[in-house]
């Protein structure tokens, strides 16, 4: 028997684990697991050189629990250790200048966490055992061993009966942590953390139904047996090429992911690089709409196969955070938890290249079924639409498969629709004029009068869509923006014909005098216009730059306006030409008028959804009394 200390550079190493990564503790059972699958692919590898004379055979990991005598049990089937190596790598703790550590982390234990960086990956077994064994045989020909410590620095090392090759560690589960004795804990931390290790791991039996012979009578009972439960994918879909998948094994893996999630996803992209880098992965692109307010953390990072985070900002560029899947990769650096992402070069040009595939994925998309993508347009835009405005890489692609609806249901890619409008709609400036609306019900008339005139109208109805517009008015030449109901048509978009005036100047200002008088209110500034006759008498409009600024404001895009607000300002459009004007300014009756005034004011007011409250009451009040008439 060797009798031993530890080699620690300070004696309370063991209370220093169980204090500084309590909060984290759950994380033993994935390390140690961990180390079990090393020892298994390890063997593996010298077997494939020849240098390992032993069957690999189909190697497994077990995970038990015997409740009777508080213990958990991993057990591997691995490359095992000697006693020289037992001696080598698990009494050689290499931990220098813990003191200094433990003041520079202070303040974020469970952030700091030191496992894996300073290879204490099996120590962090003293998080919840008072008592760990090691019973190992290593692949060579030699003895046995076994290891035990207490949790103090002392250990014992001796030669024990072992037939099979691998190593078993033994946790002695601690009062504090019997938690870790309950096969639905385990179970929860297997899944989560091991779900898609590359060895198979068994917890417990299941019951097998045998199939009959086909010469069995009627009334044959089948038999059945017990088989082992095992609880992870070995071969998940981001490891195999994507060549060998079909839609179908997408899907099954997607819902494997999220069981409880019932609806398909609409496409996924298979990351798959080896340089300058390692990494690969499935995104998948939930039904998202217009909503923003989707979980984002549901993107899980892996290393090697086991399961690191799903808080991935930094790795995935923040529009992509509304995707789903799996991002796996070696390269990742991680702080000595490896629970924790750092931000450097490795992972901005990890960033970038996610970036890049998912933009390639798109314009392929497009390209091989435009149909299909038109039909998932409006539950990808807001994914898009967001790269567009937070990512410059992206947004320089985004032309190929970004995609402009109307309210007529056609879809254009940038060049489809300038191609269109070209020849119509230019302002005073020649500037080619993109009209649109954000709510086809609310701003109908708006629209109807647009398309009477043979005007295009995009329906851009995303939450961020005010900062797209802002993104494309800089990054394009030549090109403004207009709502509907930014000013009247006839003012957004030059006309060949000049509308010639019925009214003459005299007319025109006694006509504004009473419109002002009549509605008194300073939300309002009236503007005479000489419009064609059948477009509508009253119409009001809001300043584009006024209402846009609101709306980014509303979506965080405020900026320095966040202090204050935008006052409520709009346009009260009157068409001189119309026959009301001709009525307003014929009628002597100054209740007469101020009553034609308001009601076609309350009309406009009507149509954009702003009569509300006791001005909607009196508009309907008088409505009745006008029809009793």
């Amino acid at each position: 028997m060797t009798k031993g200390n530890i080699n620690v550079s300070v004696e309370n190493i063991f209370p220093l684990i169980k204090k500084f990564l309590y909060s984290d503790h759950e994380i033993f059972l994935r390390e140690l697991i961990s180390n079990a699958t090393d020892a298994t692919l390890k063997l593996k590898h010298l077997t494939s050189i020849g240098e390992a004379k032993v069957e690999y055979g189909n190697p497994k990991l077990e995970v038990k629990i015997d409740k009777e005598q508080k213990t958990l049990h991993i057990i591997d089937q691995g490359i095992g250790m000697t006693g020289e190596e037992v001696e080598k790598y698990i009494n050689q703790v290499a931990f220098s200048g813990a003191e200094e550590f433990l003041e520079k982390y202070k303040d974020t234990a469970k952030d700091s966490g030191i496992i894996g960086h300073f290879g204490l990956g099996f120590y962090s077994a003293f998080m919840v055992a008072e008592k760990v064994e090691i019973l190992t045989k290593s692949y060579k020909d030699e003895p046995a061993v076994r290891w035990i410590c207490d949790g103090s620095p002392e250990f014992t090392l001796e030669e024990t009966d072992k037939a099979e090759r691998g190593t078993e560690i033994i946790l002695h589960i601690a009062e504090d942590s019997v938690e870790f004795l309950e096969e639905g804990k385990i179970r929860e931390l297997l899944l989560k953390y091991n779900k898609f290790m590359p060895v198979p791991i068994k917890f417990g039996t299941k019951t097998h139904t045998l199939p009959l012979p086909e010469d069995a009578p009627e009334d044959a009972v089948a038999e059945t047996e017990e088989v082992d439960n095992i609880i992870n994918n070995p071969a998940p879909a981001w490891t195999i090429a994507p060549s060998d998948l079909t839609n179908e094994d997408y899907m099954k893996f997607y819902h494997e992911l999220y069981p409880m999630q019932f609806e398909e996803p609409l496409f996924h992209i298979h990351l798959n690089v080896d340089y300058p880098f390692n990494l690969t992965g499935v995104l998948f692109f939930p039904k998202l709409s217009n909503n923003l307010n989707i979980d984002k953390d549901k993107i899980q990072l892996y290393q090697n196969q086991v399961f690191v985070t799903d808080e991935v900002k930094g790795i995935v560029p923040d529009f992509l955070m509304l995707l789903r899947g799996v991002i796996d990769s070696p390269d990742i650096p991680l702080n000595v938890s490896r629970s924790y992402l750092q931000a450097d070069g490795a992972v901005k040009k990890i960033s970038s290249y996610i970036t890049k595939k998912v933009a390639d994925k798109m314009a392929s998309l497009i390209n091989e079924n435009r149909e299909d993508y038109e039909k998932k347009w409006n539950d990808i835009k807001v994914v898009i639409e967001y790269g567009i405005v937070t990512e410059e890489k992206f947004a320089e692609k985004a032309d190929k498969f970004t995609l402009y609806p109307t309210t007529d249901g056609k879809y254009y890619l940038w060049n489809e629709l300038v191609e269109k409008i070209k020849s119509a709609q230019t302002d005073k400036d020649n500037k080619l004029v993109v009209l649109y609306a954000t709510n086809a019900d609310e701003q109908h008339s708006y629209i109807q009068a647009a398309r009477d005139k043979g005007y295009e109208v995009l329906l851009l109805d995303s939450p961020i869509i005010s900062h797209v517009i802002q993104k494309l008015e800089t990054s394009k030449e030549n090109i403004s923006f207009a709502r509907v109901d930014a000013d009247h048509i006839n003012n957004l978009i030059k006309k060949d014909e000049p509308v010639f005036s019925k009214l003459n100047e005299t007319e025109k200002e006694a006509l504004k005098k009473n419109v002002e008088e009549a509605i008194q209110d300073t939300k309002f500034t009236v503007q005479l216009e000489d419009l064609d006759s059948n477009d509508a008498p009253f119409t009001i409009t809001q300043p584009e730059f006024m209402r846009r600024m609101k709306e980014m404001q509303a979506t965080g895009g405020g900026g320095m306006f966040g202090m204050g607000g935008f006052p409520e300002m709009y346009n009260l459009v009157v068409n001189s030409n119309s026959e009301l004007s001709n009525q307003i300014l014929k009628t002597e009756n100054s209740e007469e008028k101020e009553s034609l005034i308001k009601h076609a004011l309350d009309l406009a007011k009507l149509s954009q959804n702003l009569l509300k409250g006791k001005d909607l009451t009196d508009f309907i009040q008088r409505s009745y009394k006008q029809l009793e008439k």
